[in-house]
C-alpha cells in the first residue's frame, strides 16, 4: 500500500483497485463472515416467509446475482442470512458459484438453504449443525467467478472513480494549469502541468473533476453544503518539478479528458471492507431522502445509482437496505371539499454500497415506479 499523506483524511475514499473491488462486491447476500444465526436479529421471532412457488432445487447460472437468487426463495430477500446454511468447517464457505446446486431443506421446522455437496439435505443439515465427522471438500475457484451481490457493472464507476469530500477540502490542493503542445484537453500518453505545493516526483496522482455540491436543507430549514462530488478522470505520475509547477505524464484516462482547473490528488490503495452484504438499516437518523440520481437528471429505476442524505455520521453502513417511499398526493375530498393527504406510496428498495460522512451512494434493487429526487427512505422492516 502506498503512503497515505497526513492531514488529508478525505483521500481514504479514493483509488479503488479492481482486485479489491471484486472482493468487496463478489460476496453474497448475508454470506459474509457472519453465520445465518449471527446475522438474524434476536428480536425477530417469526421465520422468514418463503415465496409462493419457491424452488426445492436451484442450479446457479452465470449471470445470476445473489439478490435475484434470494428473491426466488424469500418474500423479503434481506432475510437471506437467516436461512443460509453456512458450512462452518470450510475457510470461505459463503461464496456461491455458477453450477452450484442449491437445495431448500427444513431444519427444526424452519427453511434452510445450502449447497448440495452430493449428500442432499441430510449433508447440508449435518454440516450446518456442526458435525465434523466428515472432512469438507476443497474447492479452488477464482473469486472473480463467484456470484456478485448485484451486477458489478452498474456500480463499478461509482465505486472506483467517484467520491464526496468536504466542501472546503480542496483549498490549497494542486490543479491542472495546462497541457503540452498548447492542448486544451489531454488524454493518456500526454503531458500536463499542475500547479501547487507538496507534489513529489515519482508519486502517482489522480486527476479529479469537481462536480456539483450537495446543497441541502436541515430540519430547521437552514441550508448547508453536505459535500462536493468529485469524479476521477485520469491517473498519472509526476516526472519533473520546478518551483510550484509539476510535470505529469498521464498513464490512464477514464471516459473524459483532462482540462485546465481539474484537481490533482495523491492516488493510493485505501483499506476497504473485504465483505459487505445487504442487511436491515436500523438505528439510523430518520427522515432521510434521495437527493440525487447519479448520471441522470431525471428519475431512477432498477440498476440506477442514487445519493441519499444519510452517511456515516447518521449510522449508515455499506449493505444497509432502505425502502423508498414517494409522498402521497394532496387531494380534495369530493364530498366535503376538505384537503386530504393520501398515504405515501412504496416505489422501490435501495442498498447502500459506499458511504461518506454526510451522504451515501446506493444501488436501486427494486423499482415498482420511477424513483424521484426527494423520495423518503425508511429502514426496511423484518415482518416477512
Amino acid at each position: 500500500m502506498k503512503k497515505v499523506l497526513k492531514g488529508m483524511p478525505f483521500f481514504s475514499a479514493l483509488g479503488f483497485k479492481k482486485q479489491i473491488l471484486a472482493l468487496a462486491v463478489c460476496t453474497s447476500l448475508g454470506l459474509g463472515v457472519m453465520t445465518a444465526a449471527e446475522a438474524a436479529p434476536a428480536r425477530n421471532v417469526n421465520p422468514p416467509s418463503l415465496k409462493a412457488g419457491a424452488p426445492q432445487v436451484y442450479v446457479v447460472k452465470k449471470g445470476d446475482t445473489l439478490w435475484d437468487i434470494s428473491k426466488r426463495f424469500l418474500k423479503n430477500p434481506v432475510r437471506w442470512p437467516e436461512i443460509w446454511a453456512s458450512n462452518k468447517h470450510v475457510k470461505n464457505p459463503h461464496w456461491i458459484f455458477p453450477g452450484d446446486r442449491l437445495l431448500m431443506c427444513t431444519y427444526n421446522g424452519k427453511p434452510l438453504i445450502g449447497k448440495d455437496e452430493g449428500d442432499g439435505c441430510e449433508g447440508i443439515i449435518r454440516r450446518y449443525a456442526g458435525d465434523t465427522k466428515l472432512q469438507p471438500q476443497v474447492r479452488v475457484e477464482s473469486l472473480n467467478n463467484s456470484i456478485p451481490v448485484i451486477p458489478l457493472q452498474y456500480i463499478k464507476q461509482w465505486l472506483e472513480r467517484s467520491t464526496v469530500i468536504a466542501s472546503d477540502a480542496l483549498e490549497h490542493t494542486p490543479y491542472i494549469l495546462g497541457a503540452a503542445d498548447h492542448r486544451v484537453l489531454a488524454a493518456a500518453g500526454q503531458t500536463v502541468y499542475a500547479r501547487g505545493n507538496g507534489m513529489q516526483v515519482g508519486q502517482r496522482y489522480a486527476v479529479y473533476r469537481e462536480g456539483e455540491p450537495y446543497n441541502l436543507t436541515d430540519a430547521n430549514g437552514k441550508k448547508y453544503v453536505a459535500g462536493l462530488e468529485m469524479t476521477q478522470v485520469a491517473s498519472g505520475i509526476a516526472v519533473r518539478g520546478e518551483n510550484d509547477i509539476t510535470t505529469l505524464e498521464l498513464t490512464d484516462t477514464y471516459n473524459q479528458e483532462v482540462r485546465r482547473g481539474d484537481r490533482v490528488l495523491p492516488e493510493y490503495d485505501p483499506m476497504l471492507p473485504t465483505l459487505f452484504y445487504p442487511t436491515h438499516a436500523e438505528n439510523i437518523t430518520p427522515n432521510g431522502s434521495i437527493v440525487r440520481v447519479l448520471g441522470s437528471i431525471g428519475t431512477a429505476a432498477i440498476h440506477s445509482v442514487v445519493t441519499i442524505d444519510r452517511g456515516a455520521v447518521h449510522g449508515v453502513q455499506a449493505g444497509h437496505v432502505f425502502n423508498v417511499d414517494e409522498k402521497g398526493q394532496m387531494v380534495t375530498d369530493p364530498k366535503t371539499r376538505e384537503k386530504i393527504q393520501l398515504p405515501d406510496q412504496r416505489t422501490g428498495q435501495i442498498m447502500v454500497f459506499k458511504t461518506f460522512d454526510q451522504l451515501s451512494y446506493a444501488y436501486v434493487l427494486e423499482s415498482e415506479l420511477p424513483i424521484k429526487i426527494g423520495s423518503s427512505i425508511q429502514s426496511s422492516v423484518m415482518d416477512d
